[in-house]
């Protein structure tokens, strides 16, 4: 099944394989590794204990919000407005998982939970990014690719408990900014493969995301702010980018 406009350029398709999957994957692992480290310290600054940081990371799997627990645990905030603001973090990846659902309806149910549940905002980058160029993915590479960040990751924060036992305030080796910097550097990235016609389109969703963030932020508390934004960027996105 075509899911992409005829006429568009693709490139040949890369074998559906776990390996191929590790392969596409291997570019971003100094990204998981560093975050995952300055996690994995920042947890065990903030008072989380090794087993703590261990499920945290193997459990939750969220980057993003495995940060924010902590701010708010050593905030002293109650369990359930944690737990509901790790929610609404993580409603993002709702979004990331319904752009990626039409190239996964020959699978199912069960194979389309095991990708869902390890997705992440890297391997979807890169997901997005080859299904732009070849029009498909397959199951085993996307299970290369996530399985290789879950396990990546899962360890270096491991690592990073470890050595934070040493490490009394991370913030001033600017451990805390690891996450916004790979960020960065994933968007630099995605913007390099996107054809020239369209990217002046995709700057202006950019501005126009970060516009309202800083509107909605002045009203409402940042992490709703942040999936109201995105919703309404990618709505206007849908409607005038083709």
């Amino acid at each position: 099944m075509n899911n992409h406009p005829a006429g568009e350029e693709r490139h040949t398709p890369a074998p559906n394989t776990i390996a191929q999957g590790f392969k596409d994957c291997a570019p971003t692992l100094l990204g998981y590794i560093s975050i995952g480290l300055a996690f994995g310290v920042v947890a065990a600054a903030s008072g989380l204990s090794f087993l703590e940081v261990t499920l945290l990371s193997w459990l939750v799997y969220a980057g993003s919000a495995q940060f924010i627990i902590c701010a708010l645990l050593v905030a002293g905030t109650p369990l359930l407005s944690i737990i509901l603001t790790t929610f609404i973090v993580n409603l993002r990846h709702l979004l990331l998982s319904l752009t990626l659902a039409p190239y996964f309806t020959r699978y199912s149910v069960g194979k389309n939970i095991g990708i869902g549940a390890l997705l992440t905002d890297e391997s979807f980058g890169i997901a997005a990014v080859k299904a732009s160029k070849e029009g498909r993915l397959g199951d085993r590479w996307m299970n290369g690719l996530n399985l290789t960040a879950y396990i990546s990751w899962g360890l270096s924060c491991m690592a990073g408990a470890l050595f934070g036992r040493w490490i009394a305030e991370p913030e001033i080796l600017g451990l805390d900014f690891a996450l916004v910097a790979m960020f960065i550097a994933l968007l630099v990235l995605q913007l390099r493969h996107i054809p020239a016609g369209k990217l002046r389109g995709y700057l202006l969703l950019i501005l126009l995301t970060a516009a309202l963030m800083v509107i909605f932020s002045s009203f409402m508390p940042a992490h709703t702010a942040v999936l109201l934004s995105t919703v309404i960027a990618a709505t206007v996105g849908t409607v005038t980018i083709r």
